[in-house]
């Protein structure tokens, strides 16, 4: 499948944009200036952004909270996000929630609690819905390697399966589940593995290749777009900062962190755009200084923007009723 030149600038725009969203949100979070806590995709970024940027405007992505370049695809702005661990009212919950964990369904993004796989099977019965409607549209649901140990993960494929739902399924396997390494978790060599036990297809692609995340979501989205029911998709990658930012990650080896940095997904895309003439050096320069203008104007935002009333605390939590009459 070839990829137009116009997207593979964008996918690269993305990437950078969610790195430095990303990692100026960890440098505030060292300054005490943002609230709760941080998590982050850095070395990762390559996953959401290749899954995230291949649906189309009415599919629902179900995202987890290291799938940042998801969420900026789909429409949620760097200054809303900002806002957002800054707990002002212009923040995605309106101040209610101090972090990452957010969605939208204004732009397809159901949001999300920390507990990872649970939204296997909310995606599963996005899809659901689709099939019933009749619908050509596709869900997508992100989750990581300790996640597919969750009964939830399961179910959600299970379910998935035997009705040949319009879903696909992506693992961001970065290697560790909070400081569990993989080899504690599984007794296989491929997470992948484990979509076979539910007759689900599966693929293992490396999740530090942009183009390659993108290529291979966009094949199965069209396969489930087109009634050939769920693929499961293992993106192997490795992430580099700790499971949160207030993790030193001493649990990890050095070694494996200095063999996973230079395959960095960033410059692996340079290189690519580099290599196929796509893109010259005067034209990721211009990138760079378009991604750092917006970041510094969503910080701003983020600044400038008001805390909520605290009369609107009880707002939203509850479902309205419908009026008589």
């Amino acid at each position: 499948m070839d990829v137009k030149r116009e997207d593979l600038s964008q996918l690269y725009y993305y990437l950078k944009l969610t790195r430095r969203l990303e990692d100026r949100i960890t440098s505030l979070y060292h300054q005490g200036k943002i609230l709760g806590g941080a998590w982050t995709s850095n070395g990762t970024e390559a996953v959401s952004v290749g899954y995230g940027y291949a649906l189309e405007r009415n599919d629902i992505s179900a995202p987890y909270f290291r799938d940042m370049g998801v969420f900026l695809i789909r429409g949620i702005s760097a200054k809303r996000i900002m806002a957002q661990y800054f707990g002002k009212k212009t923040g995605v919950t309106g101040g209610k929630e101090g972090n990452v964990h957010i969605g939208d369904l204004n732009f397809g993004v159901i949001g999300f609690p920390s507990h990872l796989a649970d939204n296997y099977p909310v995606g599963t019965g996005a899809a659901l819905a689709f099939k019933i409607r009749g619908e050509k549209r596709i869900a997508v649901a992100c989750t990581g390697d300790g996640g597919t140990s969750r009964g939830d993960f399961h179910e959600g494929m299970n379910f998935a399966a035997a009705r040949k739902l319009p879903i696909v399924f992506i693992c961001n396997n970065n290697q560790y589940a909070y400081s569990t390494p993989l080899r504690l978790q599984m007794n296989i060599k491929d997470i992948a593995e484990r979509a076979l036990a539910y007759g689900i297809p599966s693929r293992i692609v490396d999740g530090n290749n942009v183009v390659e995340v993108y290529k291979a979501a966009k094949e199965a989205y069209d396969v489930a777009r087109n009634g050939g029911g769920p693929t499961f998709i293992e993106c192997k990658t490795m992430r580099m900062h700790g499971h949160s930012e207030h993790d030193s990650a001493k649990y990890v080896p050095r070694e494996l962190l200095d063999e996973w940095k230079k395959k960095d997904p960033i410059l692996n895309m340079e290189k690519y755009l580099w290599e196929n003439s796509i893109a010259k050096k005067e034209e990721l320069e211009s990138i760079d200084l378009r991604v750092k203008k917006e970041i510094e104007e969503a910080e701003a935002f983020a600044e400038e923007s008001p805390y909520p009333d605290p009369a609107d605390g009880q707002k939203g939590l509850y479902a309205t009723p419908i009026a008589e009459g």
